[in-house]
């Protein structure tokens, strides 16, 4: 294990994407996935999937870093962005990894593969994608990296508020609770502060940039009730009962968790280190839930090293 303390940030949030276009993706039941391609044509493709009520400019100093050298790819999840809202019951982890493998099949040329990095739900995504899709993990993905994310147990050790271990379950009740009305209703403006203040202490780390926070707040106003809620209550609802299976997940893995993460607590990227068949490494940041925006040197540098491990022993190899 490996313990990062480098700069904070790499100056102000990009107030703008890189120049892209945009690749149309079905997933299977239809749902229209918007994705974007940044960087050169023939580099080598890193895929990007966010966690629940972002959208693909929570990676925007990913972006801005490394498509500079890399083809960067990135997606809205489904009723998050630019993407469409599915039907009536089209919210479930099975569709997340749907998700992810429309993407990979509509990016990326036949027997090529990425870096695919996934965080939270995103995360979640690709370790559902690893489980669902077991014959693809090694035709689609040379490494994968999974950031500040989880397997199981989604609500039983979320930091809300200290509770005594007697009391326990209470937490769960709350963090449940929480789920549903954060993804029941637009934010009435009487109570936009209040959730500002809650989001941003959920989310991001004390010391983090206060544009990192706003970010956050504007991603997730701009999610709609449908998008957050149904990804929230599908997410709870079997992640409660199971842990998601990472036997599948036989590539490179790297894991990334942050020491005062809340929503994503530092002993589930510890319980998938133990668990991932072939782990790189698991990088423990300062900060919260966010490290893609609150420590992006840390991340980029990771995710590049990740990338130049494939390329260097594509070099030796040849």
């Amino acid at each position: 294990m490996s313990s990062r303390r480098s700069a904070r940030t790499l100056g102000s949030l990009p107030a703008a994407l890189p120049p892209s276009r945009t690749v149309p993706v079905r997933a299977p039941d239809g749902t229209r996935l918007h994705t974007e391609v940044f960087g050169p044509e023939n580099g080598y493709p890193i895929v990007l999937s966010h966690g629940i009520t972002c959208a693909i400019r929570v990676w925007a100093y990913q972006i801005a870093d490394l498509a500079t050298d890399y083809r960067v790819i990135a997606f809205d999840h489904r009723g998050h962005g630019r993407s469409g809202i599915p039907r009536s019951g089209g919210y479930s982890l099975a569709h997340l990894a749907s998700d992810v493998d429309a993407v990979l099949e509509a990016t990326l040329a036949p027997g090529e593969r990425a870096v695919i990095a996934g965080h939270s739900m995103g995360g979640m995504a690709l370790a559902a994608w690893s489980d669902r899709y077991r014959h693809k993990v090694e035709a689609r993905a040379d490494a994968v990296a999974l950031i500040n994310t989880t397997t199981g147990d989604l609500l039983r050790e979320v930091r809300l508020l200290p509770v005594p271990a007697p009391f326990a379950p209470l937490r769960v009740l709350g963090a449940r609770a929480m789920v549903n009305i954060f993804g029941s209703f637009d934010v009435p403006p009487a109570v936009r502060r209040a959730t500002r203040e809650m989001i941003s202490m959920l989310a991001v780390g004390r010391d983090a940039e206060p544009e990192v926070g706003a970010l956050i707040y504007e991603l997730f106003n701009a999610t709609s009730p449908r998008g957050r809620g149904g990804c929230g209550k599908a997410l709870v609802d079997v992640l409660q009962r199971r842990h998601i299976n990472l036997e599948g997940l036989t590539v490179p893995t790297l894991v990334i968790g942050s020491e005062r993460d809340r929503l994503t607590p530092l002993v589930q990227s510890r319980r998938i280190a133990a668990a991932a068949p072939n782990l790189v490494d698991l990088v423990v940041l300062p900060g919260g839930h966010c490290s893609m925006l609150e420590r992006p040197a840390e991340v980029n540098r990771e995710l590049r090293a990740l990338a130049e491990s494939i390329a260097g022993s594509r070099r030796i190899s040849s």
